[in-house]
């Protein structure tokens, strides 16, 4: 193809933004649409595929529209999405249960039998442990958040499913299949079902040992390429749905963590940055294979051939204010009535603005579907503190964004420790990004200084796009910094400095505190 544009389909849990982004990371345009989440009891998390490929569908017609281009100007599609979940299909692609997505927890009750043994260490049997540990870098999560626990939900309580499968594919794979009819995985996203052998990253493959441990068939996964590999052209089908020629290529593409790490900019190793979407992270790239069990971290295979990233999430950031728009109900006297989502963002933040740092006094918790670093802890909830009579809607809006920061600061001490090195500048990235008013409480917070990165809420998009140059030869890994400019500087500001070290510390004994309130508590 001669075109000089990509289609990038960025899936998210509140659903897909489709961009037109140039060979050389220069977002034209871009439309998002919502998709539904059905939350149920006992932690369940599900969405429709065919959900996302209709939003999917929408957003691309509509981007094409505005950006007035033709389908001759692009070059290639490639896809990122959110990650850790599951799509149980037929031999022809076509799912057979909902998507069992990163948020859902209920397969935790059957990785004690999974992971642990005679003797146990932090819930592992230690043989099981260290072989995972010296393959992937990792091991299953015991919170049941990721693909081999729901692979075991799939098998106890749903097993016509789980029998009737002929392949189990990531969100982002499965996306690529409706592309390209291809089965086709990436050593990046498989990288969390923790049955790969990751030691060699120009050889990774799956394990028979690991396989066997958790009950997989070679038969019933995709073959592995890498993310910036040609994985095949549209199908007849996907090509009249998107309105693009067949010709079109689909490139491996990444799930959300890596393709952030790209689009943000940040793409020498240790040079961080943090996303606010839905969920939250802080992530680099290292030289290096290693793991902090502990806290939930890990180094796993790059988008970016050959080189390792640091794997961590925080289970609901920008999640926290869209409860309190949609759950707490503001009446239009705080918030004012009608226009965009971006009015309405604008507004709660102006609202927010008129509360004294430190909210005065109230803090929130922002675990409301339990968490996950730098601890793994399904039980927990989230929660409002030291409220009192006094307390205004403006106070409990802004202790949600110093919530979330305060959340942001744990798990910095934890990957400045894992990488060796004090991270002073953190680039930015995602739809909390796009605040100002969040900038400057991350930078206070976590006492670095804060880079905006320009187009804040596309970066994933960006990402997977360069990763498609990448797969082009249009641009090489050592030119993309230079291709993603910083909007905005913040920095931490020195009277606030001890006022939020005081209340880190407080939020701390917290969630220490309340832990196992919350466990006797969870009737899920």
């Amino acid at each position: 193809m001669a075109g000089d544009h990509v289609l990038a389909i960025d899936l998210g849990t509140s659903g897909p933004k489709v961009a037109l982004v140039s060979l050389t990371g220069q977002v034209r345009c871009w439309q998002n649409r919502t998709t539904q989440l059905q939350l149920g009891e006992g932690g369940a998390a599900e969405q429709d595929p065919e959900d996302w490929w209709t939003s999917i569908v929408a957003a691309a017609r509509a981007v094409l529209a505005e950006s007035g281009l033709t389908r001759d100007h692009v070059a290639a599609v490639a896809v990122t999405s959110h990650w850790a979940g599951l799509v149980a299909v037929n031999a022809q692609g076509t799912p057979l249960h909902p998507a069992i997505i990163w948020m859902d927890s209920r397969g935790a009750r059957y990785m004690p039998k999974l992971c642990g043994g005679p003797i146990r260490v932090e819930g592992y049997g230690p043989r099981k442990l260290a072989r995972w540990l010296r393959l992937t870098g990792g091991a299953p999560s015991l919170a049941g958040k990721e693909p081999i626990a729901h692979l075991e939900l799939l098998r106890h309580e749903f097993p016509e499913v789980h029998r009737a499968a002929a392949m189990f594919l990531e969100p982002k794979d499965w996306l690529n299949h409706r592309l390209t009819g291809e089965f086709v995985a990436t050593i990046d996203s498989i990288a969390v079902w923790w049955a790969t052998d990751n030691r060699d990253l120009a050889k990774v493959d799956y394990d028979p040992t690991l396989l066997a441990r958790v009950g997989l068939e070679r038969s019933r996964l995709p073959r592995l390429v890498q993310a910036t590999d040609i994985i095949g052209t549209l199908t007849q089908r996907a090509a009249e749905d998107l309105g693009l020629n067949p010709q079109t290529v689909v490139v491996g593409g990444t799930p959300d963590v890596q393709s952030g790490s790209v689009g943000s900019g940040a793409v020498r190793d240790g040079e961080p940055h943090l996303y606010v979407g839905t969920s939250s992270w802080l992530s680099c790239h290292v030289p290096f294979k290693k793991t902090d069990l502990f806290h939930s971290i890990a180094s796993l295979p790059s988008a970016l051939p050959g080189r390792y990233f640091v794997a961590n999430s925080q289970e609901t950031a920008g999640a926290c204010l869209e409860w309190l728009r949609d759950s707490v109900l503001f009446p239009a006297d705080a918030l004012g009535t009608g226009g965009s989502p971006d009015d309405f963002w604008a507004r709660l933040e102006a609202l927010a603005k008129t509360a004294p740092v430190g909210s005065g006094g109230t803090m929130f918790t922002p675990w409301l579907y339990g968490e996950r670093c730098p601890v793994a802890d399904h039980h927990i909830r989230a929660g409002f503190h030291r409220m009192t009579l006094r307390t205004t809607r403006a106070e409990l809006v802004r202790s949600v964004y110093e919530g979330v920061a305060y959340n942001l600061r744990w798990l910095l001490v934890y990957v400045e420790k894992f990488v060796g090195k004090r991270m002073d500048s953190i680039r930015f990235i995602g739809g909390g990004a796009a605040s100002p008013l969040w900038n400057q409480i991350m930078a206070d917070v976590l006492d670095r200084e804060i880079q905006q990165v320009a187009d804040p809420r596309v970066c994933n998009a960006r990402g997977a796009a360069l990763l498609a140059s990448l797969a082009l030869g249009a641009v090489a890994v050592e030119d993309i910094p230079a291709m993603v400019p910083v909007a905005r500087s913040f920095a931490p500001r020195d009277e606030h400095r001890g006022l939020h070290a005081h209340r880190f510390e407080e939020f701390l004994r917290l969630y220490r505190r309340n832990r196992a309130i919350h466990a006797r508590l969870d009737v899920s």
